[in-house]
């Protein structure tokens, strides 16, 4: 199961989203971007008349008030949204950069905080936001920086998962403070109400998502499964899960978020589904040891126990790529390919390649799977690549083992960075770049 995190019975009845080529994926990423920017440009304009510097602050707190809102709009995972930014992983990213766009602003904003002492009337509900509204600033500024270094530079120390988690899931408390500093901190008389009426419609809706995800939607978009089996395979265990009710619905390649509460691993992560929908509605995961929740997580776990899953989500769907595909997976990153061989048919009309990069033969999942694949659909070929035996997949290795040429075929990746940029690099070179390159974030952090 490829995890994503530091950080899907039946046939689907899901609607079209757009291609991750398609330019509406960048819709998202822009439209919060210029929201951000109108914020600031408007609190520029109200407060101009006070002075340049005045206005500045107030522009660039107004602008990290609507950032911090979106941070929190986006982690309460929207669907609707999810099309606008091309999937969920591109979605955290997004959420991420805005994350680190308000701890900037809200620097610019204490270091420029404009002084309204002459031209207000004070009260003491304004006193006391004012207050309030500085500590929890402060607040919000650490917990925003514990959150953007998670793995702190240069000395290689990661923080806690559980300590990063705490800090996103106490932000919105100190969040809705700040909205509290803004709806009652003393302002000038006679200013336009518009930057507030703003403000104040962004703050809201910011702690209205937080209160959505902390304590709505862990009930309501939950549902219930029992393990079937834990299956080791050296670091990497196979489990399998059983719904207890309505089964999940998901297309080859999504993902869910993953708790185990009966193991006592409460914490969600998010995994891909190493299977294709099946009639009883069952799901095969791929978990891989790759920090302490998932090396604790074969050990804990045991047939019959149940575990809550919520999704899916996801935009990787190889049915809306070309004529021509090559799948290049590194390590645990084969999961949402074992779960697209498993889907193929023999109705299938792409012609399909796919390269599985591991260190040793023996790491290698899912094989038995891939091989059913190619002897019921003669379009499906695969070739597992174990550096340990055959040395380090590169560029040229990638394009031999291909029955077409690489330039007339899309590629999907989902594996390290490293793997990815490298092999693209070197197709480059050799004037074999795909057609189009189609991958989703390892990682969401």
């Amino acid at each position: 199961m490829t995890e994503r995190a530091t950080l899907a019975p039946g046939r689907l009845s899901i609607p079209r989203v757009p291609a991750l080529g398609s330019p509406l994926i960048w819709a998202g990423p822009a439209l919060v971007a210029l929201i951000c920017c109108g914020a600031a440009v408007l609190g520029y304009i109200t407060y101009a008349p006070y002075g340049s510097e005045a206005a500045f602050g107030i522009a660039v707190g107004a602008g990290a008030v609507v950032a911090m809102a979106q941070t929190l709009i986006l982690a309460s995972r929207p669907r609707l949204l999810e099309p606008l930014f091309g999937g969920l992983d591109r979605m955290y990213r997004a959420h991420k950069w805005l994350g680190i766009s308000a701890l900037v602003l809200m620097i610019l904003h204490s270091q420029i905080e404009p002084d309204f002492e002459r031209v207000v009337r004070e009260t003491d509900l304004g006193e006391l936001a004012s207050e309030v509204g500085e500590l929890a600033f402060n607040a919000l500024l650490a917990l925003i920086a514990v959150s953007w270094f998670r793995r702190l530079p240069f000395v290689g120390l990661e923080i806690p998962y559980q300590i990063w988690r705490f800090s996103h899931q106490f932000m919105g408390l100190l969040f809705a403070v700040i909205v509290f500093h803004q709806f009652f901190v003393d302002l000038p008389t006679g200013v336009d109400p518009s930057l507030s009426l703003l403000l104040n419609g962004f703050g809201l809706a910011g702690v209205v998502a937080w209160l959505h995800t902390e304590f709505l939607a862990p009930s309501l978009r939950r549902r219930e499964f029992t393990v079937s089996a834990v299956t080791p395979h050296g670091d990497t265990t196979l489990v399998t899960l059983a719904p207890k009710g309505r089964a999940m619905r998901w297309r080859p390649g999504q993902f869910a978020f993953v708790r185990a509460s009966e193991a006592g691993l409460s914490e969600p992560h998010p995994f891909t589904i190493a299977s294709a929908p099946r009639a009883d509605g069952s799901l095969s995961l791929w978990v891989r040891a790759r920090g302490d929740w998932t090396r604790r997580l074969p050990g804990a776990l045991r047939a019959g126990m149940g575990v809550q899953v919520e999704g899916p989500y996801g935009r990787f769907n190889f049915r809306k790529g070309g004529a021509r595909q090559v799948w290049l997976a590194g390590g645990v990153g084969i999961t949402p390919f074992v779960a697209w061989a498993e889907s193929l048919t023999a109705a299938d009309r792409q012609g399909i390649h796919l390269v599985y990069a591991v260190r040793t033969p023996e790491e290698a999942v899912g094989v038995e799977t891939l091989a059913a694949a190619a002897a019921r659909n003669p379009r499906f070929s695969y070739q597992v690549v174990a550096s340990a035996r055959d040395g380090r997949l590169t560029a040229e290795g990638l394009t031999q083992s291909a029955p077409f040429p690489l330039r007339e075929a899309d590629l999907w990746f989902c594996g390290p960075a490293g793997l990815k940029d490298g092999i693209l690099a070197g197709l480059k070179a050799q004037g074999q770049s795909p057609r189009r390159v189609r991958f989703e974030h390892f990682e969401f952090a």
